[in-house]
């Protein structure tokens, strides 16, 4: 692959609690010529790994500067140096934002128009093709890297993700509000060992469906999608799981963020005709061909329908640790509950 630009690095540390403070310094220093007395601010509250904050100046929004930094902890689970080499082999294909600088925990980046999608844009066909076709180009690439593995991340990040959930709480406020949600969190979250023996069950599954292994985003959730109206184009961004991965793990783990993320609604899940549909452009696009037969339709559906299991099953380990580690103002116990009550409920289902 040609090389890839690779932005300054600023050494600073910004403070969680001084987001604004710190995002200003960095803003001084990759835009000198911006008047310091004059920066304007907006706090994005979307995310529940990272903080984001977006600086400009007057008549400038377009201009806008994101500033990220990242969850407390989180390099616990995330290569923050793969991120960056995803975002620059993505954004050399004309696919994503540019970096402008990285720095000690976190990265400046270009702002991109649109809006994020929501649990009714993301079911309106007019969007949804544009989701599947970008996915299908982005799943076409195929970068190489010496640092890149090409085989699916989906088991060793797993397998790290288990090695890190939290059997009990270092925090005793996180303990307490664990024992009051003692019978919930029984209930759906099993002990550690039946976890485990689900996960082995998952790889045993997962691992022989014949699915191609693609480059992939795997966290298409719609906070991740930006949609420009005027532009008639999506965009993906928040690139710290992509990979090399399972084609249906991609797709499953989209439709399965087509309930929302802060109160997920189940029985938004897309149903067989939606899928359907969706599958067969991503199939059109992905094969570069109008010719799909419905036979391969079937196929990539039964694919994605045994792969939704490991996506609720996945993003329920990391809810569990974020729970240990966040410093984000979000109920991830509550999260994997949910996560895991899905899970099981569709591997009954399923016949599994």
């Amino acid at each position: 692959m040609d090389t890839l630009h690779v932005e300054p690095h600023i050494d600073i540390i910004i403070e969680e609690d001084e987001v604004i403070k710190g995002a200003t310094e960095i803003v001084k220093i990759i835009r000198p010529s911006w008047p310091a007395d004059q920066l304007l601010f907006k706090e994005f509250k979307d995310g529940i790994t990272n903080k984001l904050v977006g600086l400009w100046y007057p008549d400038h929004y377009n201009e806008m500067i994101l500033i990220r930094v990242y969850g407390h902890k989180t390099d616990l689970f995330i290569d923050r140096k793969a991120e960056i080499r995803n975002i620059r082999i993505l954004n050399k294909a004309g696919y994503t934002h540019s970096i402008y600088a990285t720095f000690n925990n976190g990265l400046a980046y270009e702002f991109i128009e649109g809006e994020t999608l929501t649990i009714k844009t993301v079911r309106n066909p007019s969007v949804y093709q544009l989701v599947a076709k970008r996915m299908a180009q982005m799943h076409r690439l195929k970068p190489i890297h010496p640092e890149m593995c090409q085989k699916p991340f989906i088991w060793s990040k797993t397998e790290a993700f288990l090695s890190f959930v939290p059997k009990d709480f270092s925090n005793r406020e996180k303990q307490i509000k664990k024992c009051f949600n003692l019978y919930r969190f029984e209930k759906t979250v099993k002990p550690f060992a039946v976890l485990k023996e689900e996960y082995n069950f998952l790889k045993e599954k997962c691992s022989q469906s014949g699915s191609p292994v693609v480059y992939a985003h795997n966290d298409l959730l719609l906070g991740n999608i930006l949609y420009d109206e005027k532009k008639n184009s999506v965009t993906f961004i928040d690139f710290e799981y992509t990979a090399y991965n399972y084609q249906a793990f991609d797709i499953a783990n989209h439709f399965a963020e087509f309930v929302g993320t802060d109160h997920p609604d189940y029985s938004l899940y897309p149903d067989k005709n939606l899928q359907k549909a969706w599958l067969k452009i991503y199939l059109e696009a992905y094969n570069k061909t109008d010719n799909i037969m419905e036979e391969d339709v079937d196929q990539l559906y039964r694919e994605v329908d045994e792969f939704v299991l490991l996506a609720h099953f996945f993003w329920g380990c990391w809810a569990l640790i974020q729970s240990e580690h966040s410093h984000i103002d979000f109920d991830f116990l509550e999260y994997a509950a949910m996560r895991f009550d899905e899970y099981f409920k569709r591997k009954s289902k399923l016949g599994f």
